[in-house]
């Protein structure tokens, strides 16, 4: 019997939820489904350019499984664009961050807001608009409850 899949950590979610090659409608266009937590894999791996080892602590996933994630995502990525399909992001087991962390440049002032109520505009007390992530958190914070299953982070 197959071990159930782990809830994997994502600290954030992709901007759109559809890419297609430009001038053909989606309608005609076949399909390649790219679950939320192998979009996160490509972000860490390919964008942040971290090593493996490190992106599977980010995902709270072994190395051997953040491997097997991220080459299925690569091996879907290539299919879509290789092939002129449409890429949709959707699914997964994964979970949200519920608070993210902002610091302060000027005042060195850190707060929390919410995950999905957007980026601040500037510090709430000094009103600096030079503000950031926090470094220890980068998103990555309480990690809430697995959007399948509703379980909670060990």
């Amino acid at each position: 019997m197959a071990r159930p899949v782990q809830c994997r950590r994502v600290g954030l979610l992709p901007p759109c939820s559809i890419y297609k090659p430009a001038g053909i409608p989606v309608r005609f266009l076949e399909e390649v489904v790219l679950t939320v937590d192998e979009f996160e894999a490509v972000r860490l791996a390919d964008l942040e350019g971290m090593y493996q080892e490190h992106a599977a602590e980010q995902m709270k996933v072994s190395r051997q499984t953040f491997g097997r994630i991220i080459e299925s995502a690569r091996k879907k990525i290539a299919d879509a664009l290789v092939a002129g399909k449409s890429l949709r992001i959707e699914g997964g087991e994964f979970r949200m961050p519920k608070m993210r962390t902002f610091k302060c440049t000027k005042c060195d002032h850190s707060w929390q807001v919410p995950f999905g109520t957007g980026r601040p505009m500037e510090c709430p007390q000094c009103k600096d608009k030079n503000i950031h992530r926090s470094e220890d958190e980068r998103g990555m914070g309480d990690a809430g409850r697995c959007r399948r299953c509703g379980r909670g982070n060990k």
